[in-house]
């Protein structure tokens, strides 16, 4: 099919992709033109494993192409809306800008009967509001909404090989056209959800709520461990024997970050607001506390390991992504705290494998450096903040060689307290005796 997908940033450069390596005839469409120079170029803009032999090989074979022109994306007969729906300056709610643009875009070249699928996470109710727009805009396209469940890192699987796939539509037709974009996914028995606009779009806010309630509910839990002597990840592990609530997402640390969960909670609890049933979400106030809260303790704990100050002191932060495999630092705990560390007036040097010139960009009055080696080498104390595997791995007796004193803050809760104690570490976890 000919497709295009408007927005190239995270999940509109995967999508475009992984559509071409279905066979599609894909066109990628960005306002930014040293992006799509890149893409085009069959280069990735960021980090994530795999999409960039994924993008070489759709541009090398001719059926994915980029530009910045949405004129040339026309003759497409599904066009895929991905951009970004950041949280308002100053407000909770979701700022619908880019979405509404693409669509009043695609309203003057799409079609007659083409198919425009939203895969932006955007507040319920939005689909039904576009739809109106096209029609006063005189455009006779279909609507549907189409959400993504991509975790950073795992994209490219997450996009080939989904858990389901959801449909929002008043269409039929719509339907359709869908099960041919996905046809060999679907093949495969992939499970398929069609249901109305409304359900579509709060299956994604729904899922992205849940998912940062459970891992607040664990930190919430840390937080009493360190007030009783419990072992928050001891705990985990048994309650995560019961079917009914699972072990995954149940590690106790910083909390999530990122450029989804914060601003989606958010956006969620604000348009909850706005129907008139803030007090059915109310909760997600507290998550957001929680999760806010983790960040203090570790800047906490590194204090109380410094006997008390950090002021001068040599702290290595070994991470500074949200999360391991990725370069996003948006809303990024580690980096918080790296940046919390130096505002208090720690001598801080900063590592992460990717996302290095990210940070710079958003904190650029911290130390980084290239390696572990580096950041670690006379550092008064360690702090592992993303749960890269090269942090993980770390050999703790090499660790002490390199290190003033040996001390380190487990801040993911990843090591091995018994063999870092062992090699004469003082270690302290989030949440663990």
């Amino acid at each position: 099919m000919r497709i295009s997908v408007i927005g190239c940033g995270y999940l509109g450069a995967v999508h475009a992709a992984a559509m071409a390596d279905l066979g599609h005839d894909v066109v990628g469409v960005d306002t930014d033109a040293d992006k799509v120079a890149k893409l085009t170029a069959g280069e990735a803009p960021f980090f994530e494993p795999g999409l960039e032999e994924l993008l070489g090989e759709g541009v090398r074979s001719g059926r994915l192409r980029f530009t910045t022109d949405i004129a040339d994306a026309a003759d497409a007969e599904v066009h895929f809306v991905a951009v970004g729906t950041p949280q308002l300056p100053g407000a909770d709610g979701a700022d619908l800008r880019f979405v509404d643009g693409a669509f009043d875009a695609l309203a003057g070249v799409a079609a007659p009967g083409s198919l425009l699928v939203g895969k932006s996470t955007v507040p319920v109710g939005t689909a039904a509001e576009l739809v109106a727009r096209l029609r006063k805009a005189g455009s006779t396209a279909l609507l549907a909404w189409n959400p993504e469940f991509l975790r950073e890192g795992f994209a490219v699987a997450d996009t080939l090989a989904p858990d389901r796939l959801v449909y929002g539509v008043d269409d039929e037709r719509a339907t359709e056209l869908l099960d041919r974009v996905y046809a060999d996914i679907l093949e495969r028995g992939t499970p398929r959800i069609v249901t109305d606009f409304a359900t579509a779009e709060l299956v994604k806010t729904a899922a992205n709520a849940f998912l940062a309630t459970k891992i607040s509910f664990i930190n919430a839990m840390a937080e009493i461990a360190e007030a009783t002597g419990a072992d928050v990840t001891t705990l985990a592990d048994a309650i995560g024997h019961d079917a009914r609530i699972g072990r995954r997402f149940l590690n106790a640390g910083i909390g999530f970050g990122g450029g989804c969960l914060p601003k989606d909670i958010r956006a969620f609890a604000a348009r909850a607001e706005e129907l008139g049933r803030a007090e059915s979400v109310a909760f997600l106030r507290q998550v957001d506390a929680i999760n806010l809260r983790r960040r203090e303790r570790a800047v906490d704990v590194a204090i109380e390991l410094l006997g008390g100050s950090v002021f001068e002191r040599r702290i290595a932060v070994l991470g500074l992504t949200f999360k391991p495999d990725s370069d996003d630092t948006r809303d990024s705990p580690a980096l918080d705290v790296a940046a919390r560390l130096h505002g208090l007036g720690a001598r801080v040097r900063a590592t992460d494998p990717y996302g290095i010139d990210n940070a710079r960009l958003r904190h650029p009055q911290l130390d980084y450096v290239a390696s572990a080696r580096e950041a670690l080498r006379d550092a008064d104390l360690a702090l592992l903040v993303t749960e890269w595997r090269e942090y993980r791995d770390l050999e703790p007796a090499a660790v002490a060689e390199l290190m003033a004193v040996p001390r380190i803050v487990d801040a993911r809760n990843v090591l091995d307290p018994s063999a870092w104690r062992a090699a004469g570490f003082a270690y302290r976890g989030l949440g663990r005796s």
